[in-house]
């Protein structure tokens, strides 16, 4: 049976332009182990490990006349060393040449004609070090039949291994009189879809959030609760062109597990939570940025974020499901609130208005972590594709923040000691935040337009800043209710 593309997929390789290439990528980091790593070995690792995920061995091919969704076919000229590059910095291999490198990387196109992904190993890190820079297409990463290429490639084997190299032949690919015939039947089957076809699939996007599902192996869906309020005036909303920066922030765990115990206390209503650590620290890392910027900044000042979050319902028990959906919960981050303290309690309470009201609760950071293999580059992809179809009108920024395993995770026995996430940029969204949590790290990757937002170097010591910050803020007073 021809395996198709859902109508949000299909509008995602529609709408795609030069200036907004609708793929997300990671930027994993890694220890030269003793016996070495080459360029060889990842291609043989990878070969190895898309044998369980076909999808990376097939390619996208329209149907004619438009008169079905487009469908997956095995590439029959399917060409592994064209899809895993080799690079290498200069000396001395510094993570700012690192972070130069992904930004020019990262928004060149995907060929269409071939299967939506690529993986590059950088050599020449300093301190004996190398890096792997995936890219992976919005279409593919669905969850279900397809995750980000950075999923597949680590695993929890510090030793490594001969891997066995399955052996692999394409099916045959459909002919074009076979495409139509199959559309025709689905057709058949449900009528509604030609004419949701004929009309180019999806004239709002917005409108088909909901029909996201089945992600994350059956155990996440996509819902986007909409806000009827317009996203508030910001420099984050520009044009996008086609340059773009990245910058990589590694921070501490620890340190938000220790604003959490010390702030959390006396928060109205209930319980401050690490993910709650993290949005305060992104808004005082916006307000100081505002602030070197000359942009004005009042107590009113709010900068709008997306922040996808994977809720379960109340009455699922400890050994359910590790989340039956992810909404789109829509903060208004306080940047102009000067106390870091005041900042966190104002996060908290608001993210439990959205993530506990009908029956719903935040699944627990240790429960995602448990969704299979390295969950976090396709739970970002997937928080991406919400975001994208949510639509710019109703946010500034948004923020992906995914708990990772706190131990450690190994590529062929070279340990990866850092990941950032790079989360792509939608139409007048000049910038995107991810972040992982990963070994006892949590690692930002801040992406933006290059014009619009020359200075994301400065966003990114503004988080560094706002942590500390947080870690030496008073402890609010109790008072009685």
């Amino acid at each position: 049976m021809t395996d198709r593309l859902s109508a949000l997929d299909a509008s995602f390789l529609r709408l795609e332009d030069a200036t907004t290439p609708m793929h997300v990528g990671s930027v994993m980091v890694f220890d030269v182990p003793d016996t070495g790593f080459d360029y060889e070995r990842l291609v043989d690792l990878i070969s190895e490990r898309i044998a369980h995920v076909p999808r990376y061995r097939q390619r996208v091919r329209t149907v004619p006349l438009g008169i079905g969704p487009p469908v997956w076919v095995d590439d029959q000229s399917f060409d592994l060393s064209y899809h895993v590059r080799r690079s290498a910095l200069p000396r001395p291999g510094s993570d700012e040449q690192l972070e130069e490198l992904v930004a020019r990387i990262l928004p060149r196109p995907l060929d269409p004609l071939r299967p939506l992904w690529e993986v590059y190993l950088v050599e020449g890190l300093a301190e004996d070090r190398f890096a792997i820079i995936t890219k992976s297409h919005h279409s593919l990463v669905d969850g279900v039949h397809g995750v980000d290429i950075g999923g597949v490639i680590v695993d929890g084997n510090p030793t490594g291994g001969e891997g066995v190299l399955a052996t692999w032949s394409p099916r045959p690919e459909p002919t074009s009189a076979e495409l139509v015939v199959g559309a025709l039947a689905d057709v058949v089957r449900t009528p509604g879809q030609l004419l949701e076809t004929l009309q180019h699939g999806v004239a709002d996007v917005a409108r088909t959030a909901g029909q996201v599902a089945g992600v994350a192996a059956d155990v996440v869906t996509t819902l986007a609760r909409l806000s009827a309020r317009p996203a508030p005036e910001s420099p984050l909303n520009a044009s996008v062109g086609r340059a773009r920066r990245y910058v990589m922030v590694g921070t501490d765990l620890e340190d938000y597990r220790a604003v959490r115990a010390r702030l959390g206390p006396g928060a109205a209503g209930g319980q401050v939570t690490v993910h709650d650590v993290v949005l305060a620290t992104v808004a005082g890392a916006f307000r100081s940025w505002m602030l070197t910027r000359g942009e004005p900044v009042h107590p009113g000042t709010t900068v709008r974020a997306l922040v996808p979050v994977s809720v379960q319902p109340a009455d699922v028990g400890e050994e359910g499901p590790p989340g039956a959906e992810v909404t789109a919960c829509f903060v208004d981050l306080p940047v102009g609130e000067p106390t870091p303290s005041m900042r966190l309690h104002q996060i908290a309470f608001a993210m439990r208005q959205q993530t506990e009201g009908g029956g719903r609760r935040a699944v627990p950071a240790d429960a995602l972590t448990g969704v299979g293999g390295f969950a976090p580059p396709t739970l970002h992809a997937l928080g991406a594709r919400l975001g994208r179809a949510v639509g710019k009108r109703l946010h500034n920024v948004v923020v992906t923040n995914v708990p990772g395993p706190q131990t450690p995770l190994y590529a062929d026995g070279a340990q990866m000691v850092s990941t950032y996430p790079v989360t792509p940029l939608g139409v007048g969204q000049a910038l995107s935040i991810g972040l992982t949590s990963y070994d006892g790290g949590v690692y930002y990757g801040i992406y933006a337009d290059r014009d619009a937002i020359p200075d994301a170097d400065v966003l990114g010591q503004g988080l560094l800043e706002a942590l500390q910050e947080l870690l030496e803020a008073p402890r609010p007073r109790s008072r009685r209710t």
